[in-house]
């Protein structure tokens, strides 16, 4: 059986959130952040009922899947499983670590929310495949249960106490996303900046342009 895609090759993971699209669905999107390109897209919407969680994931994935692309759900490992997505995010307060990973069949992605120590260690003995780990800047603005900024420090201390892929979540830009790969992620997650941009695919290639820099695969302009 083949195994699930290595997270560490990620560089921009983008998550939904209807409430800053502008009126654009879930699947719009997803499509206009891959063209911009995303090699991951997170489908996260607490008010949608299961039923159309399913719906839309089950177009998301059919569109990842033709452009080589990957999409995970957030929360709902039932739905992931069911629509053959790339896997599954949960964050602490939504799902045990363990009995995620125990739930959620081996050839799927689990993807585990870290902001402290005890998330991290409960993660990494949980089998993760890679840490969202965040937020790193201040992004209350757009989600008021992000918590306090656990900053750059966080992220190299992350950085040395695991090799699972980092996947840095929280008040990112194209700005700011170079000093988060120094610190030691390999990937960065956004939300607002992309979702909530007039051009969401121009939105999405200036950051990734930005960690590809940062990683040193594209020549500066």
């Amino acid at each position: 059986m083949k195994g699930p895609p290595d997270p560490g090759r990620w560089n921009l993971y983008v998550v939904s959130d209807r409430r800053l699209s502008g009126g654009r669905s879930h699947l719009e999107v997803a499509r206009l952040a891959f063209e911009g390109g995303a090699e991951v897209f997170q489908i996260r919407d607490k008010e949608m009922s299961p039923g159309e969680i399913y719906k839309e994931s089950l177009s998301i994935v059919s569109l990842s899947k033709k452009l080589g692309r990957l999409t995970i759900v957030n929360d709902r490992i039932d739905i992931a499983v069911a629509v053959k997505a790339a896997g599954a995010h949960v964050g602490w307060d939504d799902f045990d670590y363990l009995a995620a990973r125990e739930v959620l069949p081996r050839d799927y992605l689990l993807g585990c929310s870290v902001g402290n120590l005890e998330e991290l260690e409960a993660a990494v003995s949980a089998g993760a495949d890679y840490l969202g780990v965040g937020p790193v800047f201040e992004a209350r603005g757009t989600k008021p249960d992000a918590g306090e900024p656990v900053g750059l420090t966080f992220i190299e201390e992350v950085r040395k106490r695991t090799d699972l892929p980092i996947v840095a979540i929280g008040g990112i830009t194209a700005e700011n996303a170079p000093s988060v790969i120094r610190a030691g992620a390999d990937c960065v997650a956004v939300v607002s900046a992309v979702v909530a941009s007039p051009d969401i695919a121009k939105a999405a290639r200036k950051i990734r342009e930005a960690v590809l820099q940062a990683k040193g695969k594209m020549p500066k302009h």
